[in-house]
Parts: structure tokens; sequence; C-alpha cells
């Protein structure tokens, strides 16, 4: 799984660093740095969670191929 980062619709709200820190980045404006996000097995469920914070929509969840994830 990774989240997309659009970041120029980014406007440095800051909920996804609240609830998943290890996984967004900011940077010292305190706007989420650009690039896709690649999160680990085991942190989907927050990863989602930080997605649906967002409200500016600046990040969607991309599932990608599971059988590419799982090797």
């Amino acid at each position: 799984m990774k989240v997309r980062v659009e970041h120029l619709r980014c406007q440095g709200h800051a909920r996804c660093h609240a609830l998943a820190p290890d996984l967004f980045d900011l940077d010292d404006s305190g706007y989420v740095r650009p690039g896709d996000i690649v999160v680990p097995a085991g942190q989907e469920a927050l990863a989602q969670r930080a997605v649906r914070a967002c409200p500016e929509r600046a990040l969607a969840i991309e599932a990608g191929d599971a059988a590419a994830e799982g090797s």
C-alpha cells in the first residue's frame, strides 16, 4: 500500500502527522513532504485513518499490486 501525496493541496494542518508521525514527514513549514509514502505492513489502518483526517484531501490510498508487495 502507498499513500499518494498531492503536495500542492496540503495546507499544513498536519493531522496526518498527528495520527501517524512515523509515516508522514513534515517540512520546516509544517507541510507534508511530497512523494509517495510506502506504508509498512501492519500500519495500513493507521495510514487510512490519517488519509481520512486530511481536510484538504491532499492524501490518497493507492492499493498497489498485492503480489509485488508480498515478495
